[in-house]
């Protein structure tokens, strides 16, 4: 592999107009299939194999143009202090509420607007009472128009004094995105500068990175409708596809800036930049890829699509890194300096150390710390992360209502003043769907009534041929509370099984919550098994795998004790911006691991993939974790702090959700990249010794050489060990232990 991609970054560094202008074209091409694409709706969601899922169905069966899956709003209305909401002054008000949404903009998407007088929506003191209103289609596929009309139908009651608030998914918007991404460029600008010295090499792989994420977001853009992709396929692929452009053209960059230090010619530098780095970012964007795809796991159709597309996104990524990156070297020419040398704008043209004794950089002295100490670091790291994670035991899992958002939103006081008029069970009605006649339908009503958890059941609702009805039932407790789940559970569980299915939106986030929690250890079992056979291919070592694989699950604990804590308890959220704490989001876990592992997998592939090169080509273990650090350590720090900054830009969001997944990803990379790969990884290995790198000679002639440390590359160049960079040992610093 490593002579065929050594071939491929010299024609493409030779080719380098032929290259560029393939790239552009794509760019083009995708830009032009998203521009002229209608605009990607939520995609459908559904959640196979669950009740919930089995009752929207049989609804769509048994009451045909009921839309059971369609958005839903409430507008509350609460009356001045002394009057009600049924008095002579107020009641005009709320009616005007109900007449301007029935003939207003958007009532084609509308299916119904009931009023408060007529469903006795009205609470017991007559302060407070609230208008349904029912859409055909879901929150996301709801017109500007429509939203704007919801949001302004209550603006006449407030100007004369009604308390007017409003809640449900109609509200919901696709996620916006712009202002993470571009605080997360902006300080991955700085660091890239910092770590390179240069403009020119920093920017580099910030305009590779943006062409393939370009590339990837245009197509997926451009194939939403026709694939049903949701709006939220392209936000994910956005990030990951950023994340990982990023560290694959830093990878390469930094290598060919290494090569020049050696003497290299810039088309050799290049090639063998792709034949050595380029290894390396082919296999950890393979465990990326691996991550994304095994979603499909879970067997969440929307989730599996998500996948693929974010997948697809990281394969352009890997391209990129493998032709585009070297032909905008070719490019660059000169301006992109050896490894060492500053340019003449940051560093007026010197070598880092001229003019004074040349010391070793961070990395060769953080390994040798850590190779004199590594069991007092070993138990550091360990133990730190292990009090971190404890929290994790505790985790509750769900998905956030209107209850979790900032208090000033008007979801948040519609719900707020929902609990307060008729309980919290009123923001999250069940719905009960009877597969039978009146007869099954009111002895399910009897039954439920019975139960301790039920605040009120609604008289059923039959369909045209009295074959089918529709219970509704309050609980007592908020929808995303443990007693509002009990209950869900006892219905189920003493009904006729398949005749009595309980849905509606707080079943279906307690059927999705389950389904991601039984999914979550099938899917980390594929994930981390298959990875572990491809890190066995690259570093040609069974201990070696098996410890990235342990480190990577002690650094995702250790992020959802700390999401725990932080979310769930408390702790600290006010520096974080948590207003309301409660469960978990139900997809954090999944997410985490297959976001994390990916990126964990890049770092350690970069930079053990170094020390297996030097081990190879003749050093000692201790020595060739020094010379990995050295070359490698400055690059994986830069492409750490580049991701936190990217995923920390989103804790400032207002979406509750939105803020937890950015903490959590921020943490497991800090976690993973500075605790785990920059302390665990050097001490396990120095402890090891020799036995890091065994392989059984049986399972050696098995398995493929992928020669990802370049040893056919070396004799294909007609070069010995003896050549090899870091063959004079860890003690005799070279020309480039401040690349």
């Amino acid at each position: 592999m490593a002579t065929f991609l050594y071939r491929l970054g010299r024609g493409a560094f030779r080719r380098r107009r032929f290259v560029a202008l393939v790239w552009v074209a794509l760019l083009f091409v995708a830009g032009f299939g998203a521009a002229s694409a209608s605009a990607p709706t939520s995609g459908s969601f559904s959640i196979p194999g669950t009740e919930a899922q089995k009752a929207f169905d049989l609804l769509d069966k048994r009451f045909p143009g009921m839309a059971a899956d369609g958005a839903t709003a409430r507008i509350v209305i609460k009356a001045p202090a002394g009057e009600k909401v049924d008095s002579a002054a107020v009641k005009p008000q709320v009616e005007k509420i109900v007449s301007d949404l029935k003939d207003g903009p958007g009532k084609d998407q509308i299916s119904s607007v009931t009023s408060p007088y007529e469903a006795k929506a009205v609470s017991q003191d007559g302060s407070t009472a609230y208008v349904s209103v029912k859409y055909k289609v879901s929150g996301m596929e709801l017109t500007d128009d429509t939203r704007d009309a919801l949001k302004e139908s209550g603006s006449a009651a407030k100007a004369d004094g009604l308390n007017v608030q409003i809640g449900g998914d109609a509200l919901m918007a696709a996620p916006e995105t712009g202002s993470g991404e571009i605080i997360g460029i902006a300080i991955a600008a700085i660091v890239l500068v910092i770590t390179f010295g240069s403009l020119i090499a920093a920017g580099l792989p910030l305009l590779t990175a943006l062409i393939g994420v370009g590339i990837g977001v245009s197509s997926i853009t451009a194939l939403a409708n026709v694939l049903d992709l949701g709006s939220t396929t392209s936000t994910l692929a956005m990030m990951i596809g950023l994340a990982v452009g990023i560290d694959y053209a830093l990878f390469i960059v930094s290598r060919y800036r290494a090569e020049l230090a050696e003497g290299r010619e810039r088309e050799e530098a290049a090639g063998r930049a792709a034949g050595t780095a380029g290894s390396a970012v082919v296999f950890a964007g393979l465990t990326v890829v691996i991550a994304l795809v095994g979603l499909a796991v879970v067997n969440i159709p929307m989730l599996t699509k998500m996948g693929f597309a974010a997948a697809g996104t990281v394969v352009i990524a890997v391209l990129v890194a493998l032709t585009l990156v070297p032909a905008i070297l070719g490019f660059a020419g000169k301006k992109v300096l050896p490894a060492g040398t500053k340019s003449r704008f940051l560093g007026k043209g010197k070598k880092a150390g001229e003019g004074a004794d040349a010391k070793p950089n961070g990395g060769t002295r953080w390994a040798r710390f850590v190779l004199r100490r590594p069991v007092m670091v070993l138990l550091a790291g360990v133990i730190g992360l292990g009090i971190i994670a404890v929290p994790a035991s505790k985790l509750e899992m769900g998905l956030p209502d209107d209850g979790a958002q900032p208090v000033s939103t008007t979801q948040r006081q519609a719900y707020d003043l929902l609990s307060e008029g008729f309980g919290p069970g009123f923001n999250g009605p069940l719905m009960v769907v009877v597969d039978g006649d009146k007869a099954l339908a009111d002895k399910t009503v009897d039954r439920i009534k019975g139960l301790d958890g039920v605040a009120a059941v609604m008289p059923p609702a039959q369909n045209e041929a009295k074959d089918a009805a529709v219970i509704t039932v309050v609980p007592k407790d908020r929808p995303s509370s443990a007693e509002t789940e009990d209950l869900v559970h006892e219905i189920r569980a003493g009904s006729d099984s398949g005749k009595v299915l309980v849905t509606g939106a707080t079943a279906m986030n307690i059927d999705f919550s389950q389904k991601m929690n039984d999914a979550l250890l099938p899917y980390l079992a594929l994930v981390v098994g298959l990875a572990f056979l491809l890190l066995m291919l690259v570093f040609r070592s069974v201990l070696v795998p098996l410890k990235a694989a342990l480190g990577f699950l002690l650094s995702v604990v250790a992020a959802l004790g700390a999401v725990v804590a932080v979310f769930q308890w408390g702790w600290l959220g006010s520096l974080f911006g948590v207003e309301q704490t409660g469960p978990i989001m139900s997809m954090m876990p999944i997410f985490m691991v297959g976001v994390v592992f990916g990126l964990a997998m890049d770092y350690e592939v970069f930079l053990v993939t170094r020390m297996r090169e030097a081990y190879v080509h003749g050093e000692r273990p201790g020595q060739a974790v020094v010379t990995g650090f050295q070359y490698s350590a400055r690059v994986v720090v830069a492409a750490a702090v580049i991701m936190i900054a990217v995923f920390s830009g989103f804790i400032g969001a207002s979406e509750q959700m939105v803020k937890m997944i950015g903490f959590g990803l921020a943490v497991a990379v800090f976690f993973d990249a500075f605790v785990v790969r920059m302390a665990i990884v050097p001490a396990v290995l120095a402890l090891l010794g020799h036995k890091a790198w065994w392989l059984p000679k049986w399972l050696d002639r098995l398995l493929p050489n992928v020669d990802v440390e370049g040893e056919s590359l070396r004799k294909h160049l007609g070069e010995s060990a003896d050549d090899s960079d870091g063959s004079d040992g860890p003690d005799k610093d070279r020309e480039l232990v401040n690349a």
